[in-house]
């Protein structure tokens, strides 16, 4: 259970570097997560061919394969909906909408995995919740309800669906079920993209260095390691300990692209890893 926490806080850590490493590639949105879904994908197929995790595949039930599937399908709803959301109504209220999402996973996890509303769960999620408004709930009183809005609770939507989703796969490689799973949201996002107008840009070797990094690291071996987390971790726990990434993309921000934070901001990124510690460590009644 511990790596499983190590996995997916890492993995949380990763995605949180995603925009910054993204800002440095001069293409569309979707041209990016497709890139990103293709390169991710065919990375971790070679590595599964490697571990010899095909046969897992031909041995998987046919429910294991439908929610595979599924979770391919939720991933790239999930991105879609979230990049059309920074285009209608920027990142931080796109990204606030979306972490509507780990809210959603708890309230499915009691209903689908039968997990009880604990005083911890609830009062963490309530507290990382303060935070994410305290972050960048600013922008919330200049919109009103738009396209944008709506795309942003989508993405939310799909994302507590994917965790669902990854959680009923079993009996699938470990490398190989997210191979299939950025595969199958790679056909999505090509679709989607091809019906697009495109400009002609020019690549040079830092645009092409930072697209394989997104790709390979941030999208092959994050998404593995999420995947990994997830299937150990209570649907509860991945939704509150999802809110690492926003922090990591926010303290980064600070770090490398020099963006000062308000006190607002510092009190929110405080309530994200408050809530987080506050969610994993305290257990009433669990003697030492």
């Amino acid at each position: 259970m511990k790596n499983a926490y190590i996995k997916f806080i890492l993995a949380a850590v990763i995605f949180g570097t995603n925009g910054i490493i993204a800002s440095h590639i001069p293409l569309s949105s979707y041209e990016i997560v497709l890139t990103s879904t293709v390169l991710g994908g065919f990375f971790l197929l070679i590595l599964a061919t490697v571990r010899r995790e095909w046969g897992s595949l031909r041995r998987a039930s046919r429910t294991s394969l439908v929610w595979l599937v599924l979770s391919g399908l939720f991933l790239s709803g999930n991105w879609l909906f979230l990049y059309e959301a920074y285009q209608h109504i920027g990142v931080s209220l796109a990204t606030l909408m979306y972490y509507c999402g780990p809210i959603l996973i708890m309230i499915l996890s009691y209903f689908v995995f039968h997990e009880p509303f604990t005083v911890p769960k609830v009062s963490a999620m309530v507290i990382v919740t303060i935070g994410i408004l305290c972050i960048n709930g600013a922008d919330v009183q200049a919109h009103g309800l738009s396209w944008g809005l709506v795309c942003g609770f989508l993405s939310a939507v799909c994302f507590a669906l994917l965790v669902i989703a990854m959680k009923k796969v079993s009996g699938i490689g470990g490398i190989l079920s997210p191979a299939c799973q950025l595969l199958v949201a790679s056909l999505v996002v090509a679709a989607v993209t091809l019906s697009m107008p495109t400009a002609p840009v020019n690549l040079d070797m830092t645009n092409i260095a930072c697209m394989v990094c997104l790709g390979i690291v941030n999208t092959g071996l994050g998404y593995y390691l999420y995947f990994s987390g997830v299937q150990r971790l209570s649907a509860q726990s991945v939704s509150i300990c999802g809110y690492m990434e926003p922090f990591t993309a926010l303290a980064l921000s600070a770090i490398i692209l020099g963006e000062s934070l308000t006190l607002l901001q510092w009190i929110g990124a405080a309530c994200i890893l408050g809530g987080v510690a506050l969610s994993e460590l305290w257990h009433p009644g669990k003697k030492g």
